[in-house]
């Protein structure tokens, strides 16, 4: 199954995260802030990202930037899950493959990655 990229500074989300997409296959890695995702989507090379926004270090949206110059990520989608951030979200299609507004019905989230991994 993919490897999918989970990063978001509160603990608890990644792994209430992590069970939900494990559960459907998912292999998952996680980070808890951009710089740190950005290392661990280097060394593992995910199917796909799942990001907050706001997050120390780094926030989603910087975070996208990165993978996006990075030769060997650029095509990595990126799925952005945020608050009162999703709209900044939108303003940039060429960043991110989907944005999902917080809170969100889990069935919302696994139809996203079912959609951005079909071919898989």
């Amino acid at each position: 199954m993919p490897r999918i990229l989970l990063v978001d500074d509160e603990s608890l989300l990644l792994m209430l995260l992590t069970d939900l997409l494990e559960d459907e296959g998912y292999h998952i890695d996680t980070a808890t802030n951009g710089d740190a995702a950005l290392a661990q989507a280097r060394a593992c090379r995910p199917a796909l990202i799942i990001t907050d926004f706001m997050m120390p270090v780094m926030t989603g949206l910087d975070l996208a930037r990165s993978i996006r110059a990075d030769g060997a990520l650029r095509e990595v989608p990126i799925i952005l899950v945020s608050g009162a951030q999703a709209d900044i979200g939108r303003g940039h299609p060429d960043l991110f493959q989907s944005v999902i507004d917080k809170p969100y019905q889990n069935e919302t989230l696994l139809e996203e990655v079912r959609r951005l991994l079909v071919q898989f």
